[in-house]
C-alpha cells in the first residue's frame, strides 16, 4: 500500500487547524490596510488629518471638517476591531499548532513551510508554484492520507515561476525592495545562490531551492533576474515547463512536524500525473532510479484519483 490513512483524531484536527489558519491569514491581510495610523496635525489656525505609513512617510489627507472626522473614527475603529481579532486569532493559531504537533497532523519538511510562508509574507507567493516531488504534501493533505516515505525522500523544492504575469511581478518586487535571495533569508538566513548554478539557493544544510521558468516563448523576457542585487538568482528555462505554467492550480493548507502551517499552490493532480510519466518514460537523460520515482509517484496520485480521494 502506497498510503495510509490519516487517523481520525489528526484528520479532524487539521480541518480545524485549516479553518483557524485561513482565517488568520484574511484577518492578516485586512490588518495591513490599516497599517500606520491617523492623526490630527496643527499648521497655524488649521488642523489637518495626517495618514501615516508603515514606513514612517506621511499623507495629507485634508483639512478638519466633518468629513475628514468621519475618516479618521471609521479608520480608527476599524483598527482596532481587526487588530484585536488578529490578536485573538493569533492565540487560537499557536494553540492549533501545539495541537497539530501533539497529534502528528503533518510532515511537510520545516523548511518548505517557512520558504512558502516567507513568499506569502513578502506578497509574491501567487508567481510562484510548486512543481516535483514536494506537490505530493499538498495531494497527501487533501485526501487525508499520509504516502509512503520512499515516494517522498528530496533535499529540493522547486518552484515555477510565472513569465507571463512578469509585469506585476517586477512591480511588486521594487516596491518591496527586497532580492528573492533575501525574501529566502527570511525563511532562513543561511541561503546563498549555489556557486555556478544561478537558479538555486541552497542553505547551511544542503537543502536547495531550484527556480524554474518555462522555455523563452512570445514576448517573454531572455536571461532574467529577480531582482537589480547583483547577488540574486536567475531562474532557469526547463523544459515542457510551459505544461506545468498553463495548467489549472491546486491549493492546500500543508503542516510540518512543528505544527505549523502554510498555504502550497501547486498544479492539479491529473497534470502532475501526465507529467511525471512523461518524466518517467520520454524525459532526455533521466536517472534510471529517478525514472523508477517519477512511475511510482504517478501511480500513486492516479490511484488517489481513481479513489476519489482527490478531485482534479
Amino acid at each position: 500500500m502506497d498510503y495510509l490513512p490519516l487517523p481520525d483524531s489528526a484528520a479532524r484536527q487539521f480541518i480545524d487547524s485549516i479553518t483557524i489558519f485561513e482565517e488568520y491569514q484574511r484577518t492578516r491581510k485586512q490588518a495591513s490596510q490599516y497599517a500606520g495610523g491617523m492623526y490630527w496635525k496643527a499648521q497655524g489656525p488649521y488642523e489637518y488629518l495626517v495618514k501615516t505609513q508603515r514606513d514612517n512617510s506621511q499623507e495629507r489627507i485634508g483639512p478638519r471638517n466633518e468629513q475628514t472626522e468621519w475618516v479618521y473614527k471609521e479608520f480608527t475603529s476599524r483598527k482596532t476591531a481587526v487588530e484585536d481579532r488578529l490578536k485573538t486569532l493569533r492565540a487560537a493559531l499557536t494553540d492549533a499548532q501545539r495541537l497539530n504537533k501533539a497529534l502528528k497532523v503533518g510532515r511537510t519538511p520545516a523548511m518548505v513551510i517557512d520558504i512558502l510562508q516567507a513568499l506569502e509574507d513578502a506578497g509574491l507567493a501567487e508567481h510562484f508554484t510548486v512543481v516535483g516531488t514536494h506537490s505530493l504534501y499538498a495531494y497527501e493533505s487533501a485526501a487525508g492520507v499520509r504516502i509512503v516515505q520512499g515516494a517522498l525522500a528530496t533535499q529540493d523544492v522547486d518552484l515555477l515561476w510565472d513569465a507571463r504575469r512578469r509585469v506585476r511581478f517586477i512591480t511588486e518586487m521594487e516596491r518591496s525592495d527586497v532580492s528573492m535571495l533575501q525574501v529566502l533569508q527570511r525563511a532562513d538566513s543561511t541561503f546563498q545562490r549555489k556557486e555556478g548554478q544561478n537558479e538555486t539557493a541552497i542553505n547551511a544544510k544542503g537543502f536547495e531551492v531550484d527556480f524554474l521558468r518555462r522555455m523563452a516563448e512570445g514576448d517573454d523576457p531572455p536571461p532574467f533576474r529577480f531582482s537589480s542585487d547583483e547577488d540574486d538568482l536567475w531562474p532557469v528555462q526547463a523544459v515542457r515547463a510551459s505544461v506545468l505554467t498553463t495548467s489549472p492550480r491546486f491549493e492546500h493548507v500543508v503542516a510540518s512536524a512543528t505544527g505549523h502551517m502554510a498555504m502550497m499552490r501547486t498544479i492539479a493532480p491529473a497534470t502532475f500525473v501526465k507529467f511525471k510519466r512523461w518524466m518517467a518514460e520520454k524525459a532526455p537523460a533521466r536517472e534510471p532510479l529517478k525514472r523508477n520515482r517519477d512511475r511510482r509517484q504517478a501511480d500513486i496520485v492516479q490511484g488517489l484519483l481513481d479513489q476519489r480521494m482527490l478531485v482534479s
